[in-house]
C-alpha cells in the first residue's frame, strides 16, 4: 500500500488550487479548515502517545495533508469500482498493530489520528479490495493496473504547502530544493 501511496503522490501536479483549498484530489476538495482540524487532532494524538512531531521528519501539516490526499484517492477509487467495506472489517483493522506493535502507533505512522481512523481505514481497505479485484498484490499485471488507476486521480496541492516531488514536499521559495528538515534526535 505504501508503494501505491508514493505512486499517487508522484502524480501530483503544481496547477493552481482554489482559495481556501489545501488540495484538490480528483473531484474532491480538501479545505484548509479541514486540514487545520485534522492537524490539531493529529498533534493531540501524538502528544497523548508521547511522540514528538519532530520524529516525523516532515512538518505535521504536510504529513497530514499527504494522508488526507491519499485517503481521498483511495475513497474515490473504491467508489469507482463500487467497493463496500463492512464495519466489522474496519473494526478488525482498528486492532491491527502493524509493524509498530500498537494499533494507535500504526495509525499515527500513517498520519491518522484515532478520531479519523474509521474513514481512513474504510478508504484504505477499499483500495486493497480494488487491487485484489484486479488480481492481488502478487500479480504484476494487477499491480500495474492498480497503480495506473491510483495515478489517474491526481492530487493538486496548494503552493502554500509546497510542491510534491519524489523527495516529498519541496518549498517553492527555495527554488525546488527540499525543505530543510529539523535534525533528528538520537533515542537514548
Amino acid at each position: 500500500m505504501a508503494a501505491a501511496a508514493v505512486g499517487i503522490a508522484l502524480t501530483a501536479c503544481s496547477s493552481p488550487v482554489g482559495a481556501g483549498a489545501a488540495a484538490v484530489v480528483g473531484d474532491e476538495r480538501i479545505s484548509t479548515r479541514d486540514l487545520t482540524t485534522n492537524v490539531e487532532e493529529y498533534q493531540a494524538a501524538l502528544k497523548r502517545a508521547n511522540i514528538e512531531p519532530e520524529q516525523l521528519g516532515v512538518p505535521v501539516a504536510q504529513f497530514v495533508l499527504y494522508r488526507m490526499a491519499n485517503e481521498s484517492v483511495f475513497r474515490q477509487l473504491g467508489a469507482k469500482y463500487k467497493i463496500q467495506v463492512s464495519e466489522s472489517e474496519i473494526d478488525k483493522a482498528l486492532q491491527d498493530p502493524g509493524q509498530y506493535g500498537s494499533p494507535e502507533v500504526n495509525l499515527l505512522s500513517k498520519g491518522v489520528a484515532p478520531g479519523n481512523a474509521r474513514g481512513y481505514l474504510r478508504a484504505e481497505l477499499g483500495a486493497v479490495k480494488v487491487r485484489n479485484q484486479f488480481g492481488g498484490a502478487q500479480d504484476q499485471g494487477a499491480q500495474d493496473r492498480f497503480t495506473k488507476e491510483l495515478s489517474s486521480i491526481k492530487p493538486l496541492y496548494s503552493p502554500r504547502y509546497g510542491q510534491f516531488t519524489q523527495q516529498g514536499f519541496v518549498d517553492p521559495g527555495r527554488f525546488g530544493k527540499v525543505a530543510e528538515q529539523p535534525p533528528q534526535q538520537q533515542q537514548g
